[in-house]
């Protein structure tokens, strides 16, 4: 197509309009979904709209909320603290870190809800947003994210974590192979429990949800409890009393590393968005649920870290490593049958956060799926024979197997938990931007507001944010290249995952533009039916005229 003035042909509700700025012709479609009586507005390329989702319309406000902080609070708040502490340098720059990765996430979290009110039946997060956003090198978007959404698909950190602390229920002793025989063996069982029933699986998620709820609370009233002098922990006031002593110590990698743990342990605040279209009115249950559960989360997260340092001393927690719960559980209830059985909470509650990864994630999946982008659609897409996403949950599954057995133990927690976020900032930076661009397509549109709208400074402190995560990793250590919290180069994470990324950009490269140059065709959608009432785009090769 020539350059110049292209028509954007548009189906109702708006009219054709004319754009100079974009380099290829739009096309758009609107649709009602089954879940809301607000139309998806969508550029035709993306993955079509399932006006009946064939995973049902099972997810409430009370699903929504233990989604978003069952992802939440996982292993991070009981295995990163001594991490964060560690950066910052001292106890109040410490807690003052989990405030700020609030900001920082609740920034983020408002960016996914206006988008989720521009496309309320659509499943995915991530996937449709940036489609939407970014329509333009064809496929392109679509096809870097779905490749790399399947390649960082692990929950390996949390199954590990989850493992140590069922050894140290135990009162056993580990070896690293035992303790990755653990872990696989762990997240098998927690596969195993979402693949028959999808109704069913929402209904265990919302009772370990709520478990894990309570266990965190009582840690907190605990900690409370501790602050006030009645226990028999001798001074649960010295980290207290000169809190940010040490601060001076804090380096610039030292900063980012402690932001990195905590955007860990906050990751999971847009976990809901990958089920919107099982949700029904997803624009009214969201505004409200979303940033419950967030706010609420964050509360118990600064809670329990003031809990941990009423327990114990500022050293102690440094040598925790990824084990500063079960310290608290020692110094406060010794090795009694409460804390035997609160081990076992914090176990139940690492559980329940693989039962809400795996959900959010497989809709993520599905979804790259049903853009057309990866091969075998239908393995992707199709609810057969359960009524589950069993294809994607497959997926997950085995790489989750391959990031538990292939790394090695003694670095395995830290760079895996820094190579699993970095993405994230990565997409959350080009996301915030892009919603800046819908905006800006809307109103040329003429579509109007969107029911959501979030404020023009929280976009902005969402780009700032994210943009600092995305640069700050490369920042070296004071102490050289291999004083980070690995062994290795301390960037190495951040290589991996661009590398990883960039890989991607060559398959889409190779796949959408090289081959059918070489071999005489073009790539064209058709819709796809599965008999279970699934729809999703497929490429098709198309001969090109000669």
């Amino acid at each position: 197509m020539e350059k110049g003035i292209f028509k954007e042909s548009v189906t109702s509700p708006a009219s054709p309009q004319y754009d100079s700025s974009d380099s290829d012709s739009f096309q758009y479609t609107t649709e009602v979904g089954g879940n809301t009586s607000k139309a998806t507005y969508q550029e035709a390329s993306g993955a079509p709209v399932e006006v009946n989702s064939p995973l049902g319309y099972s997810v409430g406000p009370v699903t929504v909320i233990f989604l978003n902080l069952s992802k939440m609070i996982g292993t991070g708040v009981f295995s990163t603290p001594s991490n964060v502490l560690t950066g910052a340098g001292s106890v109040g720059l410490s807690l003052l870190y989990w405030v700020i990765g609030y900001l920082m996430a609740s920034s983020s979290l408002s960016v996914y809800m206006e988008f989720a009110s521009c496309f309320p039946s659509r499943s995915g997060s991530e996937v449709v947003y940036l489609e939407q956003s970014y329509p333009r090198p064809k496929y392109f978007f679509p096809t870097v994210f779905a490749m790399q959404t399947v390649l960082f698909s692990f929950s390996s950190s949390n199954a590990v974590v989850l493992a140590q602390y069922l050894f140290q229920l135990a009162d056993a002793e580990s070896t690293p192979w035992k303790l990755k025989g653990v872990a696989a063996a762990s997240y098998t069982v927690a596969v195993l429990v979402l693949a028959f029933n999808t109704r069913w699986s929402l209904r265990i998620a919302n009772t370990i949800g709520v478990v894990k709820l309570i266990t965190l609370i009582f840690i907190g009233i605990s900690g409370l409890v501790v602050l006030g002098g009645h226990t028999s922990v001798p001074d649960p006031k010295a980290n207290f009393r000169n809190a940010f002593d040490g601060s001076g110590a804090a380096t610039v990698y030292g900063t980012t590393n402690a932001l990195v743990k905590v955007m860990f342990s906050y990751a999971g605040f847009e976990n809901a968005f990958n089920v919107v279209n099982e949700v029904r009115n997803p624009t009214k249950t969201l505004r409200w649920s979303a940033p419950l559960s967030l706010g609420l989360t964050a509360t118990l997260y600064i809670l329990a870290n003031i809990a941990y340092f009423s327990a114990a001393s500022k050293e102690e927690i440094l040598e925790s490593k990824v084990v500063a719960a079960g310290l608290f559980f020692e110094k406060v209830f010794g090795s009694s049958g409460a804390a035997t059985a609160l081990n076992f909470l914090i176990c139940l509650s690492a559980f329940g956060n693989l039962l809400a990864v795996l959900i959010g994630q497989s809709r993520m999946l599905r979804e790259c799926g049903r853009q057309g982008v990866l091969p075998w659609t239908s393995f992707w897409t199709s609810t057969r024979p359960f009524g589950t996403p069993l294809g994607p949950y497959l997926v997950k599954w085995g790489f989750t197997m391959l990031m538990i057995l292939a790394p090695p133990a003694g670095n395995a927690f830290n760079f895996i938990v820094d190579m699993g976020t970095y993405p994230g900032s990565i997409f959350s930076l080009i996301l915030a931007i892009g919603l800046v661009i819908t905006r800006q397509r809307r109103k040329r549109l003429n579509l109007g507001a969107p029911d959501y709208q979030t404020w023009h400074v929280t976009v902005g402190f969402s780009i700032l944010s994210n943009l600092y995560m995305v640069a700050m990793p490369w920042y070296p250590p004071s102490t050289g290249a291999k004083g980070g919290d690995v062994s290795f180069w301390y960037a190495t994470y951040c290589a991996v995952a661009i590398g990883i990324i960039a890989l991607c950009g060559v398959y889409y490269y190779v796949w959408i533009q090289l081959l059918p140059r070489l071999q005489g065709f073009k790539w064209e959608q058709t819709v796809l039916t599965l008999d279970d009432g699934a729809t999703a785009h497929k490429m098709v090769k198309v001969k090109k005229e000669s």
